[in-house]
């Protein structure tokens, strides 16, 4: 029984996590826009998770409700009854949270006005815009006989109402989210920003839209559908994977409901009405004054743009202490083993070292995973630009990457039209991995560059992510990357391994091995130790292994940004387990491994968390960091976070997570890592001084006319910062689009009402 305490259900330990994601939005430190956006990824961060666990849970509590998690023992049924009751529980803080951004906004002159606060000039601005750029694109539906229940897209925004008349009561249902700007700017004066949304000005005209009805009662909705699918079953069809896939997608945008949000309470036979129409229970249902979609705020920032004293301090990723910008990167890396952080250095010195392969004649193939890349990705122009130089590049791009999957089948058709040879995983395993290998063909021999990364090969999350990329052209290590890429191509997997930890046959077992071997010290009365930085823990496999060590007297640092089914600090269990999150301007996505204390210490970076998925169902990589100096690095990165008392948190025996006291100097990791960065940045090398001419007396020469001097112009190559907001999960990359402006009557009225307004 006492066992049992020191497990927690992995989805109440998520929603724990995303609690953390909104305390930021209620941290007073925060810049009030960089609170806002905590806010939207709380939401964001709850929409993805009702699409995926929610959705499974559902899945598997039809299927069969017996089947009780190993850790929790809960039933699907359970785990459901308690998601929605905790998430039930957070709604009041993240509307007080809101509503408190935005009462401290209004000083700052930025408004989100309601309807009820309008100035006249404001009601007529959006009488008229209703008229102008509303009405006419309206999609209005009265449910009868003749017209069914729609079917509602997965995140889409609409009016419910219940309309009676002489015929009785129906159901009206209008559409707010094609078409339609989301954010509407009222027209001002000065530099101030008011606005409101657009299903907010849908709302309050419901009434002139159903005008054969009285509305007797109305709301804003929202549905999230099961974004669940099983991918692996395109492996049974007969036709092309990516075909399959491309049908599997579509098939997700037409899944089951597993949620519906609500702007007000409603009358128990409205919603038992729309509950029955889209099979929902009441359980099902969550009433939230926030906005049901804060995806706007993006929309807001742009137009704030100039309020500087409402974001963080721009930073953007600097050049590498270690890189000599001057060299190419396969000579520096044949000297010694390179290392990058993400964000505080830059992505651009392994693109770099991909465009230089590219053009170099003695590299004869490339070969690398793509799991997630950047919208326009210099990665896969680097390798198509390769092929074309007739290269052998070999990529296995990864098409079940949730919600890239379409972006992936993009990206695996431009690969093949450069001549690349595409391959994707293994049945039933993603291929998680950061493997990249250039081969060479020298005078002296084969050589190799191997590039082994615990992120995404994605310049955008690059600037966002905390990530570790190491490059060595070790050739045991260069044997192992080898051995995976052979394997890959021919659907077979990793055996043995050297120096590589190789999910799913040899990651797992090695680090049980590695924590068996601190048990052995720490009884032979030794200072075992085992560390690690993740961004989940959930293999049950491996968290008795740690009560194991804990047990034993091994000492157990964790710093784990996400879900942990472990609880530390459980008397006589978990007692020498410690357990840490930080959840701050950047995700924390780096997996550190470590082994050993003093000069016994191992240290492994990876692409694989702690988890079961991870560990036994995806091809990953873990490599040793044989380097000194990097190790030193990535341990002190490692103890950095461990002493962080600003962004921290513990977690205490009972599961719940308290923030470190800040005794003494503050810790501030994430600030002290970019501090580091601009502190080490290479200085370029002065220019030496020309000597001085000696003066030379001469008969003065006849005066000429003034010619103009000749000036040689010095240009030096534009700098870009990335763009560095803070994101607290994993999901795909967001994109942001500008509309085009409208040109019709409405431009006109506009013109008309500003001369208005000033007169």
């Amino acid at each position: 029984m006492v066992k049992n305490r020191v497990y927690d259900n992995r989805e109440l330990s998520w929603l724990k996590f995303n609690q953390r994601v909104l305390e930021e939005a209620r941290d007073e430190r925060n810049p009030l826009l960089e609170r806002l956006l905590f806010q939207s990824i709380y939401s964001s961060n709850l929409d993805e998770f009702f699409m995926v666990r929610v959705g499974s849970l559902y899945d598997a509590s039809l299927v069969d409700d017996s089947h009780k998690d190993n850790k929790s023992k809960m039933k699907p049924s359970e785990q459901l009854s308690a998601i929605y009751s905790r998430v039930r529980e957070l709604i009041s803080t993240e509307d007080e949270s809101f509503k408190t951004i935005h009462k401290a906004l209004e000083p700052k002159n930025i408004m989100h006005k309601s309807m009820k606060n309008l100035t006249i000039q404001e009601l007529e601005f959006l009488e008229a815009y209703y008229a102008y750029e509303i009405k006419p694109f309206l999609n209005a539906l009265v449910i009868d006989k003749r017209h069914p229940f729609p079917f509602l897209p997965n995140k889409s925004i609409y009016v419910a109402a219940k309309l009676s008349s002489k015929s009785g009561i129906t159901l009206g249902i209008i559409g707010c989210s094609e078409k339609f700007e989301r954010v509407i700017f009222l027209p001002r004066q000065d530099d101030s920003i008011a606005y409101i949304l657009v299903e907010e000005l849908i709302f309050h005209f419901t009434d002139k839209i159903f005008t054969g009805y009285k509305v007797e009662e109305k709301t804003l909705m929202r549905i999230t559908r099961n974004a669940d699918i099983d991918v692996d079953e395109s492996f049974d069809r007969e036709l092309d994977f990516r075909q399959n896939m491309s049908e599997l997608i579509n098939k997700r945008k037409r899944l089951c409901p597993v949620r519906l949000q609500l702007s007000k309470q409603i009358s128990d036979p409205l919603q038992k009405e729309l509950c029955t129409r889209l099979e929902l229970s009441k359980k099902q249902v969550f009433v939230e004054k926030t906005p049901l979609d804060l995806s706007y705020v993006f929309t807001v920032f742009d137009k704030a743009a100039d309020k500087k004293e409402l974001f963080f301090e721009p930073k953007t990723p600097q050049l590498s202490r270690m890189i000599d910008e001057s060299r190419p990167m396969i000579d520096q890396i044949d000297e010694g083993d390179l290392f990058l952080s993400y964000p505080y250095e830059s992505i651009q010195s392994f693109i770099r070292l991909l465009n230089e392969a590219a053009k170099d004649e003695s590299v004869v193939s490339i070969k690398m995973t793509l799991y997630r890349v950047a919208k326009n990705s210099k990665v896969i122009k680097a390798l198509c630009a390769a092929a074309e130089n007739g290269k052998e590049v070999c990529v296995l791009v990864e098409l079940r990457a949730r919600f890239d999957e379409e972006n992936n089948i993009g990206w695996s058709k431009q690969l093949e039209e450069a001549g690349c040879r595409v391959m994707y995983g293994p049945k039933g395993l993603k291929v998680h991995s950061k493997l990249c290998l250039i081969t060479r063909k020298t005078p002296d021999g084969v050589k190799y560059t191997t590039q082994i990364g615990t992120g995404n090969y994605n310049e955008k999350t690059a600037g966002l992510y905390t990530d570790l990329c190491l490059m060595t052209s070790n050739r045991d290590i260069a044997k192992d990357a080898v051995e995976v890429f052979r394997a890959l191509s021919v659907g077979e997997l990793v055996e043995k391994s050297d120096l590589l930890l190789v999910a799913p046959r040899c990651l797992q077992n090695r680090v049980l091995e590695m924590m068996d071997n601190e048990i052995a010290i720490a009884k032979a009365g030794g200072d075992g130790y085992v560390g690690a930085k993740l961004n989940s823990l959930t293999d049950k496999v491996i968290m008795d292994k740690l009560i194991e060590c804990s047990q034993a007297g091994v000492k157990v640092e964790l710093v784990i940004r996400g879900i942990s089914c472990l609880v530390a600090g459980v008397e006589g269990v978990t007692e020498n387990v410690r357990i840490r999150s930080i959840v701050g301007r950047y995700l924390e996505h780096s997996r550190i491994y470590i082994f050993g204390s003093g000069v016994r210490k191992s240290v492994y970076i990876s692409s694989a968390d702690y988890m079961t998925r991870n560990t036994t169902r995806r091809v990953e990589v873990a490599a040793p960091v044989l380097d000194a100096g990097i190790k030193k690095r990535i341990l002190d990165i490692f103890e950095t976070q461990m002493n962080d008392n600003v962004k921290a948190r513990d977690m205490l025996p009972d599961g719940t997570y308290v923030r470190k006291p800040s005794a003494g100097v503050s810790v501030d990791a994430q600030s002290r890592f970019f501090a580091e960065a601009y502190a080490n940045v290479p200085k370029p090398k002065p220019e030496p001084k020309p000597e001085p001419i000696p003066e030379q007396k001469t008969e003065p020469e006849p005066e000429q006319p003034a010619e103009a001097p000749t000036v040689t112009p010095v240009t030096q190559p534009e700098q870009k910062p990335e763009d560095a907001p803070a994101v607290q999960t994993d999901i795909a990359e967001k994109t942001e689009t500008t509309p085009a402006k409208k040109k019709s009557l409405w431009s006109r009225f506009i013109a008309l009402f500003r001369r208005k307004s000033k007169s």
